[in-house]
């Protein structure tokens, strides 16, 4: 087509968008792009957000290219044909629905369960702003056909998301989810008129009994008889977790942890920090500096939407940021080591260290590797019923213990890795002791990550993805490449994806483009085997070896970018 064309196509979508948008600001940012009738109407309006990924997120804004009240609406009507195409039974299907505090999060969730309604389809919404974690373990526990969880997660302040569970409770994966995207027909929004009204009977609407219900359940994760000493200060990092995670700490007997004031309740503009990861650096800086004015032994931080964990640890007089890496091995180590039951199954992925394959073998326990995302983690659970789920991880801070929530859940894990501090407090040691025992029986593994991110209209696979798989390096750093895996190949044991595994002698390199931003992740391992106990020796080399492997890396991104 000509650009006029397009334009003109544009021109008619936004004008249907226009009558059907509820929501005052981005009609006026709609009324805007109709006016100047420039390339950007055509870029907002030509083309819509790419359902996939357990759901969908991007930025506010007017147009199918971000997230509003007219998208939300189509994406949900998207949902409620999937489920009664697929719906087996009499009665409606049942649908639980939460949300954060972000801006327009409410609204998101209660203009979805209204288009649920005007499908016949029941829904359970969750009693204001709540945690992830709340919204899984309510979806699986009662017995719902799907659950939505209105949330950006971690994402910039501008940013809204919605995350899709189906009947299993874990995150869609194909072909559901491609199966939703097929149905989304952004040229043609539903009208205000055509929605059902908020008070239908078909919606639900949830107490407080439904979070004492998880509350409950995360609290139950730690032994009776467990250690309880410890001193800790908490985050929310302006999410919604701290009144679920205090009152799990509380009912499983922990003394409450101190909480940094400034960033204790929700608020959607984060103003504390420039991004709300707990990964990303100084994101921690206020809870540290607590935790030192209190002499604490531990800072728990959590992500927004409380479905992520992070964990500073107290080590002598020095306080250590744990990685995603070390926080799964420790968990896992902690677990397994509290029973002895063959039938145990423990999953990661292909990006996360190595090492936990080496714990589970030890403890004589079934190990599982999948593709990056908790919608993989979960499913060898699921699929294997010889097994029992006990524990999975990715090195992106979630952790899922237990097949009661099959998803990450931040607070939960909080719960068990206090539990495991406690223990080793009340032994005059700490989670880095543990850490390096650990190191000492199997080798130091150390992991780094680099992203690389890239224009927006980039198209990754063939962009950047394509130079890499056609002519992979032979060298990267110091260390020859002594072998690759394509993971888009049929000889590739897990599902076909975008993304590259380079072997080196005692390391490994994986390359991936992000699912949810326009940047590619390169996760980088080494491991160095620890001789006569000397495990800071081995520490130091492995180190070395990371940041010569990092080096090379970023050359070959700068390679590239040239």
């Amino acid at each position: 087509m000509t650009k006029e064309a397009y334009l003109d196509e544009a021109l008619e979508i936004a004008n249907k968008w226009l009558i059907s948008d509820p929501d005052e600001t981005t009609k006026v940012e709609t009324e805007k792009l109709i006016s100047d009738k420039n390339i950007e109407l055509i870029q907002r309006f030509s083309s819509s957000l790419v359902f996939g990924t357990a759901g969908i997120r991007g930025a506010r804004g007017a147009g199918p290219m971000r997230m509003n009240r007219v998208m939300i609406r189509i994406v949900a009507t998207a949902i409620a044909e999937e489920l009664l195409s697929d719906n087996q039974s009499d009665e409606a299907p049942l649908v639980v629905v939460g949300y954060d505090a972000r801006h327009k999060s409410q609204i998101f969730a209660q203009d979805s369960v209204r288009v649920l309604a005007t499908h016949g389809v029941r829904s359970l919404i969750l009693p204001g702003p709540t945690p992830t974690p709340v919204l899984a373990y309510t979806s699986l526990s009662k017995k719902a056909k799907a659950g939505i969880m209105v949330t950006a997660s971690h994402n910039p302040a501008e940013d809204s998301g919605y995350k899709v569970y189906w009947d299993d409770g874990a995150q869609i994966a194909n072909p559901v989810d491609t199966k939703i995207a097929q149905r989304i027909d952004f040229k043609n929004p539903p009208t205000e008129e055509s929605l059902a009204d908020y008070e239908d009977a078909t919606i639900l609407k949830g107490d407080d009994e439904l979070i004492k219900t998880y509350v409950d359940f995360a609290s139950s994760s730690v032994s009776s008889e467990s250690k309880r000493e410890i001193k800790q200060i908490y985050t929310p990092l302006h999410g919604v977790g701290k009144k679920v995670f205090l009152d799990v700490f509380e009912k499983a007997g922990f003394e409450n942890p101190t909480v940094v004031e400034s960033q204790a309740e929700p608020d959607p503009d984060f103003p504390t920090v420039s991004f709300p990861n707990p990964e990303e650096e100084g994101a921690l800086d206020l809870a540290v500096g607590l935790a030192i004015e209190k002499n604490a032994d531990l800072v728990i931080a959590n992500d927004p939407d409380a479905d992520r964990l992070a964990i500073v640890a107290r080590h002598g007089n020095k306080w250590r940021h744990l990685n995603g890496n070390e926080i799964g091995v420790l968990l896992a180590e902690h677990i397994l080591s509290k029973e002895q039951e063959e039938d145990r199954l423990v999953v990661t992925t292909v990006v996360s260290s190595r090492l936990l394959s080496k714990i589970a073998d030890f403890h004589k326990v079934k190990y599982a590797e999948t593709l990056t995302g908790f919608k993989w983690i979960v499913r060898p659970g699921i699929e294997d019923k010889s097994s029992r789920f006990v524990f999975g991880y990715e090195e992106a801070l979630g952790f899922a213990l237990g097949d009661s929530v099959r998803d990450k859940d931040g607070i939960t894990s909080a719960l068990v890795f206090a539990e495991l501090a406690a223990e080793l407090k009340s032994e005059d040691k700490t989670v880095v002791d543990l850490l390096e025992e650990l190191w000492n029986r199997h080798g130091v593994h150390k992991t780094a990550l680099i992203a690389k991110r890239l224009d927006p209209e980039t198209d990754i696979s063939a962009d950047f993805m394509s130079p890499w798989r056609t002519s992979p390096p032979e060298k990267i750093g110091e260390f020859a490449v002594i072998g690759s895996i394509d993971m888009l190949s049929p000889e590739s044991e897990l599902p076909a994806t975008d993304a590259l595994i380079f072997n080196i002698s005692n390391g490994r390199i994986v390359i991936r483009p992000s699912g949810t931003e326009p940047m590619v992740k390169v996760y980088v391992e080494v491991t160095e085997s620890v001789i006569n106990d000397d495990v800071r020796s081995a520490e130091r080399s492995a180190d070395h070896k990371i940041e010569d492997l990092l080096h090379g890396v970023s050359s070959l991104f700068q390679v590239e970018k040239d």
